[in-house]
């Protein structure tokens, strides 16, 4: 056997990979898909040597956000990641409408990975931590009480969750008369839009003008609801707390979302009134553009102030850093940017002694995107985990050591890219959402789409 046999013979058996320099993306390819937890589009880009990378649009956004930006991808590089990213995150946005943009950065950087033989956090500098620690958020059906909270929360811990998240706020007090005080009719008439949608046909006119409406009450920011927390609703938090509390001991870490729409003062006397609960964190207490009150709130109580999952770049993080306006800040990786990008945030936010936890509430795919993220940023506290009752969350993927969450933690995969070899499609199939059907559906109507993209004239 001639040495030149000898060598092809070897390279049969060995995975070379791909050529990096000569790879190109030639398609992207979407489905949806429900309760993992949340309505998920993932995403694959295709190659012209055959590999595949994957990647996610954010919790309840618009695939559109990705598939407008096919044309912009196609034919380029995917290694040339800060390239293509530079070229497509003008159409990105705050909240869901970084989808698009972070989502498709995730996939670059699977890409990448996948085409030079290494893991995403490898090429991020490599990593400061061999697992992530998870904190796990916690949903209660049914009446919800201080008790059953407490009861759902220590299951957690007896599972090996070592952090802990729950909800508090105004939705709890919605039923109980004399908790809120709101101008007349205002409550009533969101019960109402509710009990009417669910009685209304799906895609008719009518349910898209209760959307309409809904989207009106809705999005009305904090100060500008006329919700208040009476004495009594404070009291009946506060009691809520003290339950969870005297249920899980103080040991455990806990922190606390989902307040509701209320203006500063209410969210000071909240805060002030559960201080000496010992919380991780109130978040999302204030919209995250009101910056002087995040600083307000902030001096007002002992209790760490958490904001972010709906920033987007982390340019957009500094007016909280520089002010002091938070303790802690809370990125989405399908929101922020995608994996580098969060990686950025985080490093700016320890420059301020801002340490970083990391919203999370996806498929695998955002969830091992954000550990790499998470592995090459040295301030990461936790990493959010919303699907501990999705019993098929971890079969979306295949090719991953499993199981991927063991005791509270993920370990770092050191497979190249994300680590993820392939996904089910026998597992998607079956949850596929009901209202946009088709798994890998051609998408060529998107191939051309184009317009003037330059920022300048």
């Amino acid at each position: 056997m001639t040495t030149g046999d000898q060598h092809e013979q070897i390279l049969a058996h060995v995975n070379t990979y791909s050529r990096p320099s000569d790879l190109r993306i030639t398609d992207l390819r979407c489905v949806d898909i429900i309760g993992a937890p949340m309505h998920c589009t993932l995403l694959k880009i295709f190659t012209n040597q055959g590999l595949v990378g994957f990647g996610e649009v954010r919790d309840g956004a618009s695939k559109t956000y990705a598939l407008m930006l096919k044309s912009r991808i196609l034919g380029e590089n995917p290694c040339n990641i800060d390239k293509i990213f530079r070229r497509i995150k003008q159409f990105g946005g705050h909240a869901r409408q970084g989808g698009g943009v972070s989502g498709i950065e995730v996939a670059l950087w699977d890409l990448a990975g996948k085409a030079y033989g290494v893991p995403v956090y490898q090429m991020l500098g490599g990593k400061f931590r061999d697992t992530i620690r998870l904190y796990c958020d916690t949903d209660v059906r049914g009446k919800d009480t201080g008790l059953t909270m407490g009861r759902a929360l220590k299951q957690r811990m007896e599972k090996g969750f070592t952090f802990l998240k729950m909800d508090l706020g105004i939705g709890q007090l919605l039923q109980e008369p004399g908790a809120l005080s709101a101008p007349l009719g205002f409550l009533d008439e969101r019960r109402h839009i509710y009990e009417q949608l669910a009685q209304t046909a799906k895609g008719s006119e009518a349910q898209r003008l209760l959307h309409n409406r809904l989207y009106d009450i809705n999005n009305l920011a904090h100060p500008f609801t006329g919700i208040r927390i009476t004495e009594k609703g404070y009291s009946l938090l506060e009691e809520y707390v003290e339950q969870v509390r005297a249920t899980i001991g103080y040991d455990v870490p806990l922190a606390v979302d989902h307040i509701g729409h209320i203006g500063l003062a209410d969210c000071i006397k909240l805060a002030q009134r559960l201080d000496k609960y010992n919380l991780a964190w109130l978040e999302d207490m204030l919209p995250w553009q009101y910056t002087e009150q995040y600083v307000s709130l902030s001096r007002a109580c002992s209790t760490p102030i958490c904001t972010g999952e709906d920033i987007y770049l982390k340019e957009n993080f500094r007016p909280l850093l520089e002010t002091g306006g938070v303790s802690i800040i809370h990125p989405d990786i399908l929101t922020s940017g995608g994996i580098l990008e969060n990686k950025k945030i985080g490093d700016l936010a320890q420059e301020y002694g801002v340490s970083m936890a990391i919203h999370m509430a996806e498929s695998p795919i955002a969830c091992l995107a954000a550990v790499h993220s998470a592995a090459a940023t040295e301030n990461v506290l936790a990493l959010e985990f919303h699907s501990t009752d999705v019993p098929w969350w971890e079969d979306i993927v295949e090719g991953l050591p499993g199981p991927i969450v063991h005791n509270g933690f993920i370990e770092v995969p050191d497979r190249p890219g994300l680590g993820i070899e392939s996904l089910n499609d026998h597992i998607l199939a079956e949850h596929i959402h009901p209202d946009i059907p088709g798994l890998w559906e051609d998408t060529s109507a998107w191939d051309y789409e184009t317009s003037n993209d330059r920022l300048w004239s």
